[in-house]
């Protein structure tokens, strides 16, 4: 944190005249990875189907209202926060999942969203992906129809068992989306639009700005709120 900063023009871009900075840096970050995973590593068409596993996390929870904005038409989404999936039908979220439940009622539910999904998006990797596929795989209703696996964090493990029937069964593709998967340049140019479908407005971004004086109360604030703090001069 500093008064000034050194800053390589290449890898920024203007923001326009009265954007709230606040909202901007509060959200930019989390919206940039599923923005960036629907419109670089795959086209995601209009009346896509897309589950999103992690959904209760910032990033999940910018998933839903991004896929939405995108075009998605049916958007499922899931996760262990009981509390925090409720809210995300009033987001865009047409289906939740609790992960944490029964383990036969989170396989049913998979199941049934995953016989026609399209793309996911997915935060958590680890055993919840393997389980996922397991669950879908075999529900799919078309086997050829393409299912877009989209590898964005590993919240809940960096490696995931994925079941090999999985890849000869179904038209399935894994991709992985951050920085090296997708070129700087790339990124960099996605980010006015980024910005600009911010400023429109329309998203629940729990933003709340802390002066710089404040730093070591919002310090330990941020390890139990579910607001993005963000730190403004004095």
């Amino acid at each position: 944190m500093a008064e000034q900063v050194a800053l390589d023009p290449r890898r920024s871009v203007v923001l326009s005249a009265g954007v709230d900075p606040v909202v901007i840096a509060a959200a930019m970050n989390p919206a940039m990875s599923s923005w960036i995973a629907l419109r670089r590593r795959i086209e995601v068409a209009p009346g896509s189907r897309v589950l999103i596993m992690g959904a209760t996390g910032n990033a999940g929870r910018m998933a839903v209202q991004i896929a939405r904005r995108l075009g998605a038409a049916h958007i499922a989404a899931a996760g262990r926060d009981p509390e925090r999936l409720a809210a995300l039908p009033g987001l865009g979220a047409d289906d939740v999942i609790e992960l944490g439940g029964e383990a036969d009622t989170v396989r049913d539910a998979l199941a049934e969203v995953g016989r026609d999904v399209d793309v996911v998006l997915d935060y958590l990797w680890g055993e919840p992906t393997a389980a996922a596929l397991r669950a879908i795989v075999p529900a799919r209703a078309d086997d050829s129809r393409p299912l877009t696996w989209i590898e964005i964090g590993s919240v809940t493990g960096p490696e995931s068992p994925i079941p090999s029937a999985a890849l000869r069964a179904t038209n399935l593709r894994i991709v992985g989306s951050g920085q090296g998967s997708v070129a700087p340049r790339d990124i960099l140019e996605e980010l006015p639009g980024l910005a600009a479908e911010i400023s429109r407005g329309g998203y629940d971004i729990a933003a709340r700005a802390v002066p710089l004086r404040d730093v070591t109360a919002a310090w330990l604030d941020a390890a139990t709120t579910t607001e993005r703090l963000v730190v403004v001069p004095d």
